[in-house]
């Protein structure tokens, strides 16, 4: 896979879904040398039947818009002139506001995402933003009409908010379904965008991503930003992995 998703860029949290930002700043400069990245518009309109971009390329998203990718990634993505997509959960920029309340193991201090403003500002910096949902809810336990309410009201919101079409969809938690996907669609999406665990369909409603995680480092990331690799296969990918350590400076 080649659409490389990250969460927080966040020190002194232990949980997987972020990255110190050393260890970031470490992975923008190597994508820099190693890859040809590509706004994420610009991608999925080279992405082959099983959702692959062509070699050597790749593509850089961000799920759940937390305040650490202005303070910790936004600075690297512009020294290295990366183009990046951060996808918003919708009512967290509303005046009434949304908790953090969709992580598991969040850190000691609460978890706080991205205010209009901020937004604003990196728009101007050169990152994109599309929809993560209206409330980040597990879509799939959804009836099929509040699912197209939610991801219907998130696109409006957003579009009203950033002055330009929303038509790219994270799923919250990578989770969907076949009528997720249907939803995604009548709700004016143009292309959905999951994490697989499992064995899944892949179609412009069901566009992989592979994430990087805490602990990740340079290996990792030139096996998961390589066109070959596939998170399923565990055993290849292990040894993927194995084979990049052993290569001087990770090439």
């Amino acid at each position: 896979m080649t659409i490389l998703c990250y969460h927080a860029v966040q020190p002194g949290w232990s949980s997987p879904m972020t990255m110190t930002p050393q260890a970031f700043a470490e992975q923008c400069a190597w994508l820099a040398r190693r890859r040809t990245v590509l706004p994420l518009q610009q991608a999925v309109d080279r992405l082959d039947r099983s959702g692959r971009l062509p070699r050597g390329m790749a593509a850089l998203t961000f799920d759940d818009g937390f305040v650490s990718v202005y303070d910790n990634a936004l600075s690297h993505l512009v020294t290295h002139r990366l183009p990046a997509t951060v996808f918003l959960v919708a009512q967290t920029l509303t005046a009434a506001g949304q908790r953090v309340d969709w992580v598991d193991d969040p850190p000691d201090q609460d978890l706080v995402t991205l205010s209009v403003d901020q937004v604003h500002e990196m728009q101007a910096a050169g990152v994109s933003f599309e929809s993560h949902s209206y409330a980040h809810t597990d879509l799939t336990t959804l009836s099929f009409e509040d699912c197209v309410r939610d991801l219907r009201e998130s696109r409006e919101l957003l579009e009203s908010l950033l002055g330009h079409p929303v038509r790219l969809l994270a799923y919250p938690r990578g989770r969907h379904n076949e009528d997720v996907r249907a939803a995604a669609r009548q709700a004016g999406y143009s292309h959905a965008f999951t994490l697989p665990e499992s064995r899944e369909p892949v179609g412009p409603y069901a566009v992989p991503r592979v994430g990087l995680y805490q602990g990740n480092g340079l290996a990792e990331l030139r096996v998961k930003s390589a066109r070959s690799y596939l998170p399923l296969r565990t055993g290849r990918a292990y040894e993927m992995v194995r084979r990049a350590r052993r290569t001087t400076g990770v090439a």
